[in-house]
Order: structure tokens, then C-alpha cells, then sequence
């Protein structure tokens, strides 16, 4: 571990800290913050109402080469949906669900999309 990693987490938990504000302007509830499991961690989970709401958070330093959005792959896609799926089977009831990124590009304001994984 180099002394890199710090910052770096740092960094993450302040734009985690910033995407959570802008959900809880929006009406949406803290359930639970950096959830981990063997497949990985999901950032931030909200409700919603009724829906929980998983979301990732993502940063870039510009949107250049697609920016925090293009940063979501194929196989972050499956490491969250495989979290997803460990943390409902948690749970006695499954809630309705959703999918949501707040994505931070540069200095752009953060962008907030719902149900990234849908279609």
C-alpha cells in the first residue's frame, strides 16, 4: 500500500459525500453508504418511497473519452448487479429496485441518472 491510496479514497468518499446530498435534496433516504461483499462495494444505497435505490458513483477529471458514464463497462455492470443480487438475498422482502449513477466530470455539476441498467 502506497502512500497513493489515500488520497485517492479520500477523493472517492468526497464525491460519495456530494452525490449522497444531491440525492437527499431530491427526497431519497440513506439506507446505507460503501456496502461491500466479494464482488465489490455499492456506493450508496437510497431509498427511494418504496424503491431502493443502488447507486454508483463515478468521477473523472473531464468527459474526455466518454468521462464518469463511459467508466460504467460491461464488467463493473456485472460486479454491481452480482452485489445487488447478494445484498437482496439479504433482505426477507424485495423492495422494488433501481439502478442509479451520479456521475462527476471535471467541474461540470454532477449529472444524476435513474435506472442505468434498464432497456
Amino acid at each position: 500500500m502506497g502512500p497513493d491510496i489515500k488520497p485517492a479514497r479520500s477523493t472517492g468518499e468526497r464525491f460519495e459525500r456530494d452525490a449522497e446530498a444531491l440525492l437527499r435534496e431530491a427526497g431519497l433516504s440513506l439506507v446505507e453508504r460503501n456496502w461491500s461483499c466479494r464482488f465489490g462495494e455499492i456506493d450508496l444505497i437510497m431509498r427511494d418511497g418504496a424503491t431502493l435505490v443502488f447507486v454508483e458513483v463515478r468521477q473523472r477529471g473531464s468527459s474526455r473519452f466518454g468521462g464518469a458514464a463511459a467508466s460504467i463497462g460491461r464488467d463493473k455492470r456485472e460486479r454491481i448487479e452480482r452485489a445487488i443480487g447478494l445484498y437482496l438475498s439479504r433482505i426477507a422482502v424485495t423492495p422494488a429496485c433501481r439502478v442509479d449513477a451520479v456521475l462527476f466530470d471535471g467541474s461540470s455539476r454532477p449529472q444524476w441518472i435513474k435506472n442505468i441498467f434498464e432497456g
